[in-house]
């Protein structure tokens, strides 16, 4: 069995800057790159899973939301050779004023759905060894939901989570971590 580590996006791997509506606005967060290629080296899936309203909001189309995550591919492969091993992504908001993407589902963080479907793909992972990295909240009982093991970071929201002024942390995280490179670090001296 495999353990993997399933990677938020914004404010993860790439500065969070809201409502991406310019691809080449997207830049990584300094090292973002080198650990994920630490996580390919050490034969680790490196599992993007995000949620990404924007298209139900009606701000950009899904095709917009493939391009930001290629780009970011692209810039893990440009800057340290890294790549990722799949991209599951969550389109829908309830709230949302496109149709098809207006909608409950079970695949919208802290719902399970993207690491469930993940598992589907990639039999191998155990879940129970496997990690999820994210800077809020909602993405440590993503990683309890999923019977993951969670780990949040202090970029993007994850100060204002720490101090309370940004969702309610309902789970503790197995750790908080500085940044990506710290989580993955971190991950690496796990057995």
């Amino acid at each position: 069995m495999l353990r993997a580590v399933f990677l938020d996006r914004d404010g993860t791997l790439n500065v969070e800057k809201g409502y991406i509506s310019d691809v080449d606005a997207i830049e990584l967060y300094p090292g973002a790159a080198a650990a994920v290629r630490r996580l390919n080296d050490a034969g680790i899936p490196a599992i993007l899973v995000t949620n990404q309203t924007g298209a139900a909001r009606g701000y950009y189309t899904i095709e917009h939301v493939h391009a930001l995550n290629r780009r970011v591919s692209d810039l893990l492969m440009h800057e340290a050779g890294a790549r990722l091993d799949a991209v599951y992504f969550c389109p829908h908001f309830k709230e949302g004023i496109v149709p098809e993407f207006t909608k409950d589902c079970d695949c919208r963080k802290p719902a399970p759905g993207m690491i469930l479907q993940a598992r589907r793909d990639l039999p191998d992972i155990d879940l129970a060894q496997s990690f999820v990295i994210g800077d809020k909240a909602t993405d440590i009982t993503f990683a309890r939901n999923a019977g993951c093991r969670g780990i949040l970071v202090r970029t993007g929201y994850g100060e204002q989570v720490l101090a309370g002024e940004y969702q309610n942390l309902e789970v503790q995280p197995e750790k908080v971590c500085a940044d990506i490179v710290e989580a993955v670090a971190y991950i690496l001296l796990q057995q």
